[in-house]
């Protein structure tokens, strides 16, 4: 293999690497707590767009919906890493990637 044959596979990777942040800037997860009482939409960008709420909880302590929206966040937050990891591992055909590597958004 030359080293051109390298170059145009480091450019159809980094476009892939492109086309699959926007996809994923895009995408959305929903969070949960409480049973989905507490639910949180996040983008891939981690921008939450929307939270919902129970009725039934605008009764309770405030802390008590701190603590659900918290977890919640942390939901969607774990599910949009879960969702990268997975179309990072398409990309590179299961490669392994050095720990702590994150896609560069």
């Amino acid at each position: 293999m030359d080293i051109n044959d390298l170059m145009k596979q480091a450019q159809g990777m980094q476009q892939q690497m492109q086309q699959m942040q926007e996809a994923a800037a895009k995408s959305e997860v929903t969070g949960e707590s409480g049973a989905g009482m507490v639910q949180v939409v996040m983008n891939g960008r981690h921008d939450v767009k929307k939270v919902t709420l129970d009725p039934s909880l605008l009764s309770e302590e405030k802390e008590f919906l701190e603590d659900l929206l918290a977890a919640a966040v942390n939901d969607a937050v774990r599910k949009v890493e879960e969702a990268q990891r997975k179309q990072m591992e398409k990309l590179t055909g299961g490669m392994q990637m050095p720990p702590g590597f994150q896609m560069p958004f």
